[in-house]
């Protein structure tokens, strides 16, 4: 089939490729011209494993290209996937002005029948304001239909997710749209779940809220467990091994991040209050997410006695690992907390750094690896479990450092070894 993505971003970029690696003509079109000149040029604006080399194989096989003329892109396409941002406004809802001038723009392009795809998290109703805004403005008198498909990809795991995904979703409204989308994710060989367009809309958010709850509730379980002399990490396999409940997202630390789960949460709570219907216990999910940090620098403090002065290393600086996406980080979060209370921070991470100078700048030391970052430090933070930061040479750690202080903010290490070896150690919700 004949494809046009718009929108290079995160979505955009893996959709296209991947979509483009099963066998479719697809055009990624984006107004942003310094980005379409990198991808032009061979590079690709994230980080994401396997999908530079991916990208180039496609494009060097005909089958993938990249251009600023969003027009050119839509009539060249037989379906046009939106995949611009949706980033929370001050409200909490999601700032749909992008969904809005693609829209008008895919109208004023449409030369014939056009399956025009949500692919961007959009609330409920976002369908039917596309469908308006492209009868409004279109030149021509054409058919098209509207459908939501919405991703459900992980960064640091994406081309796997999208080409052996759980299910796809899709929304429609005419036989025409199902048809063509059952046709064009034949060959990912998945359950196809089929919807109308505000199922498939309420299926991402309620998805994405779900997993941002287990998060929440093994976090708020894990202070529990603290409390009360237990190990949230015992607790969390003993309660995960019900196959009702299972260890996924069971996994105690510092609070979730990034680009989707804290604007899904957000969103969904600004939703349902519209629909009027309070989902009041998101919002408890939100406040669970933001005392993590809190938690964290408390223990920090208690391991130091005072900050002011002190040096801490971080270990971790993106949302997650295999990623350079540091949006709602947890980790730059709790360094801003740290420098407020007057501490000096170094910083590794091995993707991330470049972009955490955007929100960090030069208010830290940007490090060269987690030795360098330990060096002279009263403490190191593990932020972000890279398998990097898996296999580390203690007796190294605890040489260089000042003080032998470890706040493991994601369970990484074995307390009882790091206690031996003659270090005073915290983790989340664990017994120490």
């Amino acid at each position: 089939m004949k494809l046009a993505i718009i929108g290079t971003g995160y979505v955009g970029l893996v959709t296209g490729t991947c979509l483009a690696e099963i066998g479719n003509n697809v055009i990624c079109a984006d107004n942003d011209s310094r980005k379409i000149e990198v991808l032009n040029d061979g590079g690709i604006p994230i980080y994401e494993p396997g999908l530079k080399e991916l990208i180039a194989k496609n494009r060097e096989e005909g089958r993938l290209s990249f251009s600023t003329d969003i027009g050119e892109a839509v009539r060249a396409s037989d379906i046009v996937f939106i995949c611009v941002g949706t980033p929370s406004s001050a409200d909490g809802s999601a700032d749909l002005t992008a969904i809005e001038k693609v829209s008008q723009a895919i109208a004023e392009s449409i030369n014939s029948y056009k399956l025009v795809v949500e692919k961007s998290t959009v609330p409920v109703e976002t369908g039917e304001w596309v469908k308006r805004t492209i009868h409004t403005f279109k030149k021509e008198d054409t058919d098209f239909d509207v459908a939501s498909n919405p991703e459900f990809l992980r960064e640091g795991s994406a081309l796997g997710d999208f080409m052996n995904p759980d299910r796809v979703v899709i929304g429609v409204e005419s036989e025409r749209a199902e048809k063509m989308l059952k046709e064009l994710y034949k060959p990912l060989n998945t359950r196809i779940v089929v919807t109308n367009i505000a199922g498939a809309e309420i299926i991402k958010h309620a998805s994405n809220s779900f997993l941002a709850t287990k998060i929440s509730f093994i976090n708020a379980l894990g202070n529990i467990c603290e409390k009360a002399g237990a190990d949230v990490e015992s607790v969390a396999e003993g309660i995960g091994l019900d196959s009702r409940v299972n260890t996924h997202f069971l996994k105690a630390g510092i609070g979730f991040g990034g680009s989707c789960f804290p604007k899904d949460v957000k969103a969904f709570i600004h939703i349902s209050e519209k629909l009027g219907c309070p989902f009041d216990l998101l919002k408890e999910v939100e406040r669970i997410n933001e005392i993590q940090k809190d938690i964290a620098v408390k223990k920090i403090t208690e391991m130091l006695w005072n900050i002011p002065g002190k040096v801490i290393g971080v270990w971790g600086l993106a949302f997650k690992p295999d990623t350079d996406d540091i949006r709602s980080a947890p980790a730059i979060d709790i360094i801003k907390k740290l420098m407020r209370e007057g501490a000096r921070v170094k910083v590794f991470d091995p993707q991330a750094m470049e972009k955490a100078r955007t929100e960090l700048g030069d208010s830290v030391t940007y490090c060269s690896d987690m030795y360098e970052a330990a060096k002279d430090s009263d403490c190191v933070i593990l932020m972000t479990e890279w398998d990097a930061f898996r296999e580390v040479d203690w007796d190294r750690i605890k040489g260089v450092m000042k003080q032998p202080v470890v706040m493991d903010g994601r369970n990484l290490y074995d307390p009882e070894r790091l206690k031996k070896l003659g270090f005073k150690y915290a983790g989340m919700g664990r017994k120490v």
